[in-house]
């Protein structure tokens, strides 16, 4: 069997109906920064950047620096990049965890459901993953619906298991299986 980061790195050019899944780059650097400035986009996930210099560095010290698994998510008839979606595998156990960010003018279009089934057919199609899991904030209920619209079952909440902005959070975890989807 093939590498599953190899794989990957393959499949590091996605697309679906409305979208276009690519590597960020610099070039990225405003666009995300729309969202990476917003208090409201980053409450559950990080302070909010103060100036372009920190986004960009960002990119190059955390999206750039390991690519694989990492996406822009683009608007196809804009070409406007409007968040980012991770996804991580753990081939020990052929599993795979998933993460979004959406810029908050791009929230309730069904952008995020729409990226993440893309990632949801790579994982099981082509990665022969058995298992996708995400978590989240236990307050972020927006979330929580985006991983219950994929099919993914509640399992649980993980006690202070995550650390935002200083503080150890809850977080609700949920999961999908390849008999699943």
């Amino acid at each position: 069997m093939e590498n599953l980061n190899l794989l990957l790195e393959k499949n590091s050019h996605l697309e679906s109906e409305r979208l276009f899944l690519r590597p960020i780059s610099i070039e990225d650097t405003e666009d995300m920064y729309e969202y990476t400035a917003d208090e409201e986009t980053t409450k559950f996930l990080y302070h909010a950047h103060k100036d372009l210099e920190q986004t960009k560095k960002m990119i190059e010290n955390y999206f750039m620096k390991e690519p694989a698994g990492k996406y822009a998510i683009v608007l196809k008839e804009s070409n406007k990049m409007i968040g980012a979606i991770e996804f991580r595998v753990h081939e020990w156990n052929k599993s795979g965890e998933l993460g979004f960010t959406l810029n908050r003018s791009f929230w309730g279009k069904g952008y995020i459901t729409e990226a993440s089934k893309v990632i949801l057919a790579l994982a099981f199609n082509t990665l022969s993953l058995e298992r996708v899991f995400a978590e989240s904030h236990v307050q972020n209920a927006a979330s929580a619906k985006v991983m219950q619209r994929l099919g993914m079952t509640h399992e649980g909440t993980m006690r202070k298991n995550h650390m935002i902005k200083g503080t150890l959070v809850d977080s609700v975890y949920y999961s999908i299986l390849k008999e699943e989807f």
